[in-house]
């Protein structure tokens, strides 16, 4: 049985859904693996590095699509549907909110296909969670992203010519990115204040040595799955309310709010922007789903009321060994659930009753079994 790993062709993308270390975990399970020539490069992984008994490096995406299971970051184009077989396993995050018909193409295909971003958050899915192992590094990620464009030192500094006083961090969205944005920004010394609508995390934030912003909004902000829900508008108000107040006294805002399925929500206004000082920044981690801040722009960073604004979609590929190597142990571990090793030969097995696969699995047997709820 062989696994197909693609070069990804999305724009911007440097990450592949293999690493060399993932793979030698896919041969121990019995199965072959065919890699696309130069499907690593971009993520510092030679073609040379895959070169091991039961790998071959194939030539075109065609040979590569050719396998009974298929491991790719983002969801296929039309074009690479079409090179799919059937009966054919696919994993790799799907975008089932955006209905662009990617689907119901799959469906038509006879394709089955696993949704990374639908595991659910569960402590047996940890390890198989990719928007958890992604968010870690977009977090991390973008307080050096806001440290190199923050003309100032984050921590304090003591000089013969001077002192420096430590920078004004601002946490929104206490997730796995917003958790981690805290931890790194006080490793490099910041004063870090952090909000979430979810009182529960309060906690989580003053482990990490920051402080809790407290904004009653008047209603609870915790939603399924341990997300955050969309306030009513008269607790939105009282949010930003809250928010632009402490926001013109900081230095830096990390705003990770995201809400799966719908647009970001606005928490920074232009209003909010205007009252901070120059030389601030913003990073909107948010800015691929419409943005937190109201000026933010997608995959750009501009300059606006000398502020400025990050809106990069893509974090996890600025540092996409890493990002890599995590995105592929977390698929090999989810391929623990539907393939069994018996003397040597891995077979799939379809265990529909498992939370996990049942949560995942966009289609199967030429039908959509994944519906918006």
């Amino acid at each position: 049985m062989f696994v197909g790993i693609p070069r990804e062709i999305k724009a911007g993308e440097t990450r592949v859904a293999a690493s060399p270390e993932s793979i030698k975990k896919l041969l121990k399970k019995g199965l072959h693996v065919r890699v696309e020539k130069s499907a690593g490069v971009a993520a510092g992984f030679a073609d040379k590095d895959y070169q091991m008994d039961g790998v071959e490096i194939v030539d075109s995406k065609a040979a590569a699509f050719s396998c009974e299971i298929i491991l790719k970051i983002h969801k296929p184009t039309s074009e690479e549907i079409s090179l799919l077989k059937p009966n054919v396993v696919l994993i790799s995050l799907i975008e089932p909110f955006n209905q662009d018909g990617t689907i119901e193409k799959l469906a038509s295909a006879n394709v089955s296909a696993i949704g990374m971003e639908l595991i659910p958050r569960t402590t047996r899915a940890q390890s198989m969670d990719v928007l958890s192992s992604q968010a870690n590094i977009a977090g991390y990620r973008a307080v050096l992203e806001a440290s190199t464009h923050y003309g100032r030192f984050f921590g304090m500094m003591m000089t013969s010519a001077g002192m420096a006083k430590p920078a004004k961090v601002i946490v929104i969205g206490a997730g796995v990115a917003g958790l981690q944005a805290i931890a790194t920004a006080k490793r490099l010394g910041a004063q870090v204040e952090a909000f979430d609508v979810r009182a529960e995390v309060k906690e989580q934030i003053l482990s990490l040595g920051a402080k809790f912003i407290e904004i009653n909004v008047g209603e609870e902000g915790s939603g399924a799955g341990g997300y955050a829900k969309e306030l009513s508008e008269e607790g939105k108000k009282k949010q930003i309310l809250g928010l632009s107040e402490k926001i013109k006294k900081c230095d830096i805002v990390i705003s990770t709010a995201n809400i799966p399925g719908r647009k970001a929500p606005v928490l920074i206004t232009e209003e909010a922007v205007k009252g901070m000082r120059t030389g601030s920044v913003i990073v909107d981690m948010a800015a691929a789903n419409g943005g937190n801040c109201t000026l933010s722009e997608a995959d750009k960073i501009v300059t606006k009321n000398g502020v400025t604004l990050i809106g990069i979609t893509n974090f996890p590929a600025l540092m996409p060994a890493d990002a890599s190597n995590f995105f592929g142990n977390n698929l090999v571990n989810l391929l623990s659930l539907i393939v069994e090793t018996k003397d040597g030969k891995p077979e799939i097995k379809w265990n529909l009753e498992d939370d996990i696969v049942a949560a995942s699995l966009v289609t199967h047997q030429g039908k959509v079994r994944w519906s918006k709820k």
